[in-house]
């Protein structure tokens, strides 16, 4: 009885036969009007751009040539303009018969479809239950334990084809019915020559995303952010109940984005090696290094601690040199031990985890003996006014961290270094092959990410106003990788974003951020951290791994 109202091909092209025909004999009348007009324009557009770079014509021929064509050119545009009247009055013609007519046809075909589909469960359903008599009948005539296991193999191979058919059957109505639907803008584009507006582009991605959306794939890429936006609205709604404040204000908002501009500066760090399949270990005592560094340089007065016996005295400097030497020497450190790393990991073909965890335990053993692990004291108490000064309530951090993303985000898309890094990262072998140096864009992700953690331990020195110790970012790697990790930077190589990196930033920091509001041990919260991170590389393996 479905059948009935399934229309086949011939059917649905007599339906969209009087809407062919009438659009197509004004669509002739526009290509007549437009054939020394707009046409011509768009032709003489483009000799006249293929000319600019022509090398062959002398300049005096070319000169001749350009004359020529505008010459040209204002002629077209003046039958253009002359023509311009009849060719909207045509073009407005056929829309309105379009608008009148097409949503007819189209819901036809869409009923069509949806039938379609019915009628391909039901003889799914059917050929199943057929499928399932016939293995029963099969197997009770056999009594041979190897011919039944075999049975059963080609029933489960029987079940899988009939699946197959179902879902070639769903495909099938599912692209007629987007076919109908493109039809109407096909016209359009011809009436107009390409030129939709804002509703009309907007309907066009909306039915592209239905028609190609698919369930396991959007969960594999977003479920994880579902989830924690769940979290987090909890939160906020239980926070208020529990401790008696709101969670979401404004004051919270920018205490957030505060906290992440420092940590935004490492995970982007991370993100590059991440890239390469990589890693990076030793992120928590860059960062304590750092803070060391930057507090001894900008302290206030005579340093009262030592490093290897020895008391620094800058009150000699001023004040915005203390901060440049400051930046600079963060920058040197880290970005010395980040080279050595990268070296050996280049060139001999050392895994990350192994040369940044030598580097995380070298440099936490060679600040704690230096400095005797005792905390540096405060910086000068006008460094953090001056460098991040927050106007009117707003903390200028965050713009450091809007920049730091700019440029990184221009590095990785917009430079052949960048290019180079997603090539290494997804096929080292195939890149070298290639004419990259595999050595040099490796030592250059280790290099970019030093002089990105020596940036993030400088600003996190001046919005805690120093107190730098060897102990001092602890912890903080596998934040930063986790960030990376749940932004969709695969640790297969050559996978990720930079907007993926700043919205994992961003959820990391929140959370813990919610979490101690509402007074959660921050032992639990490592808790929800590792549930998280374990979660994001599980999605990232369903996503990757398979298929590589």
């Amino acid at each position: 009885m479905a059948k009935q109202n399934i229309l086949t091909a011939e059917q649905e092209a007599q339906l969209r036969q009087p809407i062919d025909d009438y659009v197509g004999k004004i669509q002739d009348k526009l290509d007549e009007l437009r054939a020394d007009g707009t046409d011509k324009v768009v032709e003489l557009l483009n000799d006249i751009d293929s000319l600019k770079k022509d090398h062959i014509y002398t300049q005096q021929e070319k000169n001749d040539r350009m004359k020529q064509l505008q010459s040209d050119l204002e002629k077209a545009k003046a039958v253009e303009a002359k023509n311009k009247g009849e060719v909207d009055k045509l073009i407005a013609d056929a829309e309105g018969y379009i608008k009148a007519n097409f949503d007819k046809y189209y819901q036809a075909v869409a009923a069509s479809c949806a039938e379609e589909k019915a009628e391909a469960q039901k003889n799914y359903q059917a050929r199943i239950a057929e499928l399932e008599k016939e293995h029963q009948q099969t197997v009770s005539k056999l009594t041979d334990q190897n011919e039944i296991k075999d049975e059963k193999y080609v029933h489960k191979n029987r079940l899988f084809d009939a699946k197959m058919q179902l879902e070639k059957d769903i495909q099938a109505a599912k692209d007629r019915q987007h076919a109908a639907f493109q039809h109407r803008y096909h016209m359009i584009d011809m009436l107009r020559m390409s030129k939709f507006t804002f509703g009309e582009n907007m309907a066009q991605r909306v039915e592209n995303y239905k028609y190609t959306f698919n369930r396991r794939d959007f969960l594999l890429k977003n479920g994880l952010y579902i989830a924690i936006v769940i979290i987090f609205i909890a939160l906020c709604a239980i926070t208020p109940a529990v401790k008696g404040v709101q969670l979401l204000t404004y004051n919270n908002v920018l205490n957030i984005l505060q906290q992440a501009s420092p940590r935004m500066f490492l995970a982007l760090g991370v993100a590059g090696l991440i890239l390469l399949a990589g890693t990076d270990l030793s992120i928590g005592r860059m960062v304590g290094m750092g803070m060391v560094t930057a507090t001894i340089i900008m302290h206030q007065g005579i340093n009262t601690g030592s490093v290897f016996g020895h008391i620094f005295d800058f009150t000699g400097l001023p004040t915005p040199a203390k901060v440049l030497l400051a930046l600079v020497m963060c920058i040197i450190f880290t970005t010395c031990f980040t080279t050595i790393a990268g070296c050996f990991t280049a060139r001999f073909k050392m895994h990350p985890f192994i040369s940044t965890m030598a580097n995380m335990l070298i440099i936490f053993g060679l600040t704690t003996y230096a400095t005797k692990g005792v905390s540096f004291g405060a910086i000068e108490s006008t460094i953090p006014s001056m460098i991040i000064p927050k106007i009117g309530g707003f903390p200028t951090i965050i713009l450091w961290a809007v920049a730091a993303v700019a440029i990184v985000w221009f590095i990785w898309n917009k430079t052949t270094f960048g290019k180079n890094l997603y090539a290494v990262g997804g096929n080292a072998e195939a890149a070298s092959v290639s004419g990259i140096s595999v050595f040099k864009v490796t030592v250059g992700a280790f290099m970019l990410a030093g002089i990105l953690y020596g940036f993030g331990a400088w600003l996190e020195c001046i919005r805690m106003f120093g107190s730098g110790s060897a102990a001092y970012g602890q912890g903080w790697e596998t934040d930063a990788i986790a960030a990376c990790v749940v932004g969709g930077v695969s640790f297969t190589g050559g996978i990720g974003k930079i907007s993926g990196v700043v919205v994992g930033v961003l959820i990391f920091t929140a959370l813990t951020y919610s979490l101690t509001i509402l007074g959660i041990d921050t032992n639990l919260q490592f808790i929800f951290s590792g549930i998280i991170i374990l979660v994001a590389v599980t999605l990232d393996c369903l996503k990757y791994v398979q298929k590589k």
